[in-house]
């Protein structure tokens, strides 16, 4: 029997193309966002726009000001450092697991070798495999409540990811590069080079981007990238 397609909403193809345009980069912080411009741009009625602003503000992706105006959150040097910092807890106890029965999941793989053909494309186009790649590790473990966990991360983490990329602080061909070496040190059952390798990997893209947006980088952000 063939499977059912869900038809979208106004509100949630609305919802969608707004989360794209943030995840794109094509909506920062400096961007207002208000019922009547949203209805106005996409020819929706305002309860709609409402609506779709009101599920990315649920998602973390917009905040809402008392005045109705919606932005991307600004995420600063040490909003950037505790969101990085608790998902490399998480994913280092979840490689650890998987080290343990040398569990590296295929969607991770099939991700990274996406991500591996990405070398001549726009940065911003690794957003998307990069986060599939995280989130099959995690998910690998089996643990729905972990994956929760870092489930509630993703929209943040995203935005992070959005700023590494777009401002180009670290190339797709090392960004494979250690994904690679974390799917080689979980297949050889080595759990610590695991983390160590994944703790490189987050801990150079959040000092750099810590740099970027003004703070005082630790020496994670001189680290060489992977050839």
């Amino acid at each position: 029997m063939a499977g059912r397609v869900e038809a979208l909403s106004i509100v949630d193809a609305l919802a969608l193309e707004l989360r794209r345009r943030v995840f794109a980069g094509e909506l920062t912080h400096e961007d207002a966002l208000t019922e009547a411009e949203v209805s106005r741009a996409y020819e929706v009625a305002r309860p709609t726009a409402k609506a779709a602003i009101e599920k990315l503000v649920g998602e973390g992706l917009l905040q809402r000001s008392a005045h109705k105006t919606a932005r991307v959150p600004h995420l600063g040097p040490e909003d950037v450092r505790d969101i990085y910092r608790t998902r490399a807890h998480l994913e280092s106890v979840v490689l650890r697991a998987l080290a343990e029965t040398r569990t590296a999941p295929p969607a991770a793989a099939a991700a990274n070798a996406e991500i591996a053909a990405m070398t001549e494309a726009d940065p911003l186009t690794v957003v998307e495999p990069d986060m599939r790649f995280h989130t099959a590790l995690v998910d690998a473990l089996g643990s729905p409540r972990t994956s929760r966990m870092f489930g509630s991360l993703v929209s943040e983490v995203r935005l992070c990811m959005v700023q590494v990329q777009g401002k180009q602080l670290l190339t797709t061909a090392s960004i494979a590069a250690e994904h690679q070496q974390i799917l080689d040190a979980v297949l050889a059952g080595d759990g610590e080079a695991a983390v160590e390798a994944i703790t490189r990997h987050l801990g150079r893209a959040r000092e750099r981007l810590v740099a970027a947006l003004g703070g005082n980088p630790g020496p994670e952000a001189t680290l060489p990238e992977p050839a």
